[in-house]
């Protein structure tokens, strides 16, 4: 291109260009001040965690598309062909962009079915932790060590969640083995003491120890509680230590594997 043709082309289309980049500048930076604004004033809004988040992203994206049909239209482009040329790549774009649609779906799909919710502790296939943010196209969960994991949408809605914390309670297995020479009354009243010495456990439904199995090596006994969910872990630990110190105190073994061998003469 001569320095004529590259002179005339600034001249007529220069301004339409320095107009169209000024718009995007200026598009862009309100999309970051009005994303800001909201999450400033989020906390006097009336709607719950999950709704906020995965609405904020929506607008987010949606005010993005906007700042860019605008720069496109303060370039001279007419709308009539930006749409023309949209349609008829919608199918390209529909296959390339599958996997972020499916996640889009899955995301309003987890906004109106509500499995889960800003706050919750669950396990969604192999992954546990509880669930930061639920955006457009991921689902962030925070896992007991602090790890993010994000999630695509699309596959939270073909795979089955475990939800720890819906109803607030949870019940709560120990199991303790002893020997089968154990007199099993003297059992039955060490645990339940030493269940009585947590004051966390949750009075109903009452807290239970049963004989749940005849082991290879011993008998199994369970002891199942009630807590709140915050408790679980604590009161986990807290039974395992009080149940192996009960024991030994009351003089009741705990068995190990061990095999017998006989040996006999030829």
């Amino acid at each position: 291109m001569t320095m004529e043709k590259l002179w005339s082309f600034l001249q007529t289309q220069g301004m339409k260009l320095l107009w169209g980049i000024l718009v995007l500048a200026v598009g862009l930076f309100a999309v970051h001040w009005i994303v800001k604004l909201i999450n400033r004033t989020q906390k006097k809004w009336k709607l719950e965690p999950t709704v906020k988040g995965f609405m904020l992203n929506v607008l987010k994206w949606a005010l993005y598309i906007v700042v860019i049909l605008t720069t496109v239209n303060t370039l001279g482009v007419p709308m009539t062909a930006v749409i023309t040329l949209a349609a008829s790549a919608g199918a390209a774009i529909s296959l390339a962009m599958q996997g972020a649609l499916s996640n889009l779906v899955g995301g309003f799909t987890l906004l109106a079915l509500r499995p889960i919710k800003v706050g919750e502790f669950v396990k969604i296939g192999d992954n546990e932790g509880t669930v930061q943010n639920i955006g457009a196209f991921y689902t962030d969960l925070c896992t007991p060590d602090n790890r993010h994991i994000n999630l695509p949408n699309g596959n939270l809605t073909n795979t089955a969640i475990v939800n720890y914390t819906r109803e607030g309670t949870r019940r709560l297995d120990v199991t303790f083995t002893v020997s089968y020479t154990s007199e099993i009354d003297k059992v039955y009243r060490t645990l339940e003491e030493m269940m009585r010495q947590n004051a966390s456990l949750l009075p109903e439904p009452a807290p239970q120890v049963l004989l749940n199995e005849y082991g290879e090596s011993g008998l199994k006994f369970v002891v199942r509680v009630w807590c709140k969910h915050t408790d679980y872990w604590p009161i986990y630990f807290d039974l395992m230590d009080r149940g192996k110190r009960a024991l030994d105190q009351a003089g009741i073994a705990i068995p190990y594997p061990q095999m017998d061998v006989h040996i006999k003469n030829a």
